[in-house]
């Protein structure tokens, strides 16, 4: 089993390596930020408003193009609260849709692993019909919290790496 690093985050992290995306990009008010534990750890957290058509917030980190076909899951070493949550990746970060799949979440650290070959096509949370993510290129990780419900979320987040394997 051999892995590729995705984004390793420590107290010298540089958090400007990502981006928060949050629903006012189409009016909504809900507020999510990135931030580091004095573990090192990156907390993902805020609240999610249903207000003037909002429900969702997100992070994303977008890197140099990585040639992943030699990889068979994406793994997150993560502590939640019990909250479902959506990672979602792009073959390319111009592309205009990302493929997702759904994680839920405890108050324990846990290793979740997900095929990459289940993760399909999404733009603005419709299912897209076209084929699921065929492993071959990465250039963007990200983690969206929209449950359809107004809620308060933090998502502690360790590494994200790819894993090759049964």
């Amino acid at each position: 089993m051999s892995t590729l690093p995705i984004y390793d985050f420590t107290e010298t992290s540089n958090l400007k390596d990502w981006y928060v995306v949050n629903d006012g990009v189409m009016g909504g008010i809900s507020q999510g930020m990135l931030e580091l534990s004095d573990e090192g750890h990156g907390v993902f957290r805020g609240t999610v408003s249903l207000e003037n058509n909002g429900g969702f917030s997100s992070i994303r980190h977008a890197f140099p193009a990585k040639t992943v076909s030699a990889y068979n899951y994406l793994v997150l070493k993560v502590k939640g609260n019990g909250k479902r949550y959506q990672l979602r990746v792009k073959s390319r970060t111009t592309q205009y849709y990302s493929y997702v799949a759904f994680f839920e979440t405890s108050s324990q650290w846990e290793t979740i692993r997900i095929p990459l070959k289940e993760m399909y096509p999404v733009f603005r949370g419709y299912r897209l019909n076209q084929p699921n993510y065929e492993g071959a290129i990465l250039e963007e990780v990200g983690i969206l919290i929209g449950n359809k419900k107004a809620e308060e979320f933090r998502l502690e987040i360790d590494v994200i790496y790819l894993e090759s394997g049964d």
